[in-house]
Formats: structure tokens, C-alpha cells, sequence
């Protein structure tokens, strides 16, 4: 570097330590002066071989933030700022990272006290709050309802990461996501190993099943279904694991409202049978007519309220005047 040419500062990423951008490497291997401001960590600038800032103004000063310190008076006589590049997702490093603290001595009584049961109907809830973010396109709701549903995740990894020899052990947020990267990897061969080719979204999907089948060792074409689901879901699902097994409709429950019809149950799983043979989700519809009838009754209160009467003791005569439509 010449007297002639500008300082830089290099933004480095708190989340991944020393790692430095490919031309402030170019830099150092010049022989640029190597300088730490007094935001960088001493056992980070040791790492690098850095030496501290004091009052040069020239070489290559690292940072964690450009806006303060030896960095902003670098930066305003003119230094170039080379950032860090960090790779996408790296930010789920700082979730996992503070669901570390959270479990940790001095954390927060309340997280280090959740036991997988406990945490139970929370990732049921926050998984319906995404459903409604999703049926409302809310994106601003996505946003925080994906969180949430992400904490369940980093929750319940870090409580298994912490069982020693029985459920949920040696389950920790990396085995998660090694786990997951080698499913989805083994699960697109046509895209991973080239080994062979998939044209169509109907392909991908009947080649998933056949894959996921082999590797699960299933016996059944409904094994695998996850039986705690909602009813409505759960016989949609059965529905099309059968159907998709050449199950004949004839012997669905309720035969598809072909015949007779008896109990409540029979009839609900054959009118969602016959929904989902239409190419309809039940659950979607069932939730569409749920949401809609919740809608109306807010808007006959609030028509009520209009006229001057109390919402909450309407006579089913003023409910029917002020129903919607």
C-alpha cells in the first residue's frame, strides 16, 4: 500500500469471527499494517495479528462497527469500508445463540424450567397462528409467526440437546438441520446426484413417496400419518395415502356418500373423502366456511351496535335482522 492510497476498514461479521473479506486478505498478504479498533475483541485482534488502532490512520483497521470509534474518523477522512459477506441464514446463529442464553445459568427462570411436554401446546398454537398468516397474506404476520414457530424449533432441539440417555438425546439444532439436509438431499436425486430425471411436480412427488417409502421401511400406505392431527386433516390425508395406493373409493367409509350414510363420524370422513377425490381440501374449505361464519357474527354485532342496541344481549329476532346478507 502507497502513501497515496486510502485506509480501509474492514466491517467484520461479530458471527463469524475472524473471517475477512477476499481483498482485505489481497491486502494483508501485501504486507498492509493490520490495526484493531477497540470494538474488536482482544483474543480476535490476537487471532488476526492485529495491533491496536492508537492514532494510525493508515493500513487496514478491523471493527465490528464502522459508525464508531477509529472506524468513523477513518471512514470520514476518506477510508474505504469493506464489508464481511455473510452467508444466507447466518442470522439463525444469533437464534441459536440466544436460545443458548435463555437455558443457560442466569438465563430466564421461565425457559429453563420447559420440559418437550410443556412446550407441547405452544408449537400447536404458534403453528395455527402461521396457518392464519397464511390464509390472511399477512406478510408482516409470516414474518413473526415463522419466528415463532422457529423458536419451537431451537426450543425443543436445546432441551433434547440437554437430555442425557433418554428421549430427545444427542438431538441437538445441528443434528436438526444434518438431519434435514441429508433427508432433502437423499429425497431429490434428480437434483443432488443427477442419477436421474424428474420433469413434472406430479413425478417429484409420486418419486418422494417411493423414495420416503424405502427408506422409512414402511409396511403400509398409511404408516407414517401423524394421527394427533385435526380430524378433518387426518381423513383427508388417509384419503390420499389410500387412494394414492389404488385403494378402490368403494371401500372408503361411507363410500363416498355413494351409500347409506350412519353415524356423524361416517359422514364427515365421507363428505372429506369425497372433497379430497374432487381435488378440494377439506381442512382449507371447513376453515374458509369457519372464518367466514365468525366474520358474519362479528358483523351482525357491529350492525347491532350501530342501531343503538347491546351486542352482547341480542334476541334471535335481532340477530336474524341483523345478519349479513
Amino acid at each position: 500500500m502507497t502513501a497515496d492510497t486510502p485506509p480501509v476498514v474492514v466491517a467484520l461479521s461479530a458471527r463469524l469471527d475472524g473471517v475477512l473479506p477476499a481483498p482485505a486478505a489481497r491486502l494483508l498478504r501485501d504486507g498492509t499494517p493490520l490495526h484493531a479498533d477497540v470494538d474488536v475483541p482482544a483474543e480476535l485482534a490476537q487471532l488476526c495479528g492485529a495491533d491496536p488502532v492508537g492514532d494510525a490512520m493508515a493500513g487496514l483497521l478491523l471493527t465490528l462497527d464502522p459508525s464508531t470509534g477509529a472506524a468513523a474518523r477513518w471512514v470520514a477522512s476518506g477510508a474505504t469500508v469493506l464489508t464481511t459477506p455473510e452467508p444466507a441464514g447466518a442470522a439463525l446463529l444469533d437464534a441459536v445463540a440466544v436460545m443458548d442464553r435463555l437455558r443457560s445459568p442466569g438465563g430466564c427462570p421461565w425457559d429453563a424450567e420447559q420440559t418437550h411436554r410443556s412446550l407441547m401446546p405452544y408449537l400447536i398454537e404458534e403453528t395455527y397462528e402461521l396457518y392464519e398468516a397464511l390464509e390472511d397474506s399477512d406478510t408482516e404476520a409470516l414474518r413473526e409467526e415463522l419466528g415463532d414457530v422457529l423458536l419451537q424449533v431451537l426450543f425443543h432441539a436445546r432441551v433434547a440437546q440437554e437430555t442425557r440417555g433418554g428421549f430427545g438425546s444427542g438431538c441437538d439444532i445441528d443434528a436438526v438441520a444434518t438431519g434435514l439436509v441429508a433427508k432433502l438431499v437423499a429425497r431429490h436425486p434428480h437434483v443432488f446426484a443427477g442419477s436421474e430425471q424428474v420433469h413434472t411436480a406430479s413425478e417429484q412427488e409420486i418419486r418422494w413417496d417411493e423414495l420416503k417409502r424405502t427408506e422409512k421401511r414402511r409396511q403400509s400406505s398409511v404408516d407414517g400419518v401423524a394421527l394427533g392431527q385435526p380430524a378433518v386433516a387426518l381423513a383427508a390425508k388417509l384419503v390420499s395415502r389410500a387412494t394414492k395406493a389404488a385403494l378402490p373409493v368403494d371401500l372408503l367409509p361411507g363410500a363416498v356418500l355413494t351409500g347409506p350414510v350412519g353415524d356423524t363420524g361416517t359422514l364427515l370422513f365421507a363428505r372429506c373423502a369425497a372433497a379430497k377425490l374432487a381435488g378440494e381440501d377439506p381442512e382449507a374449505a371447513l376453515r374458509c366456511v369457519a372464518r367466514r361464519f365468525a366474520d358474519d357474527v362479528r358483523a351482525a354485532e357491529g350492525s347491532a351496535r350501530a342501531a343503538g342496541l347491546d351486542a352482547e344481549r341480542l334476541t334471535a329476532q335481532q340477530w336474524r335482522e341483523h345478519w349479513p346478507g
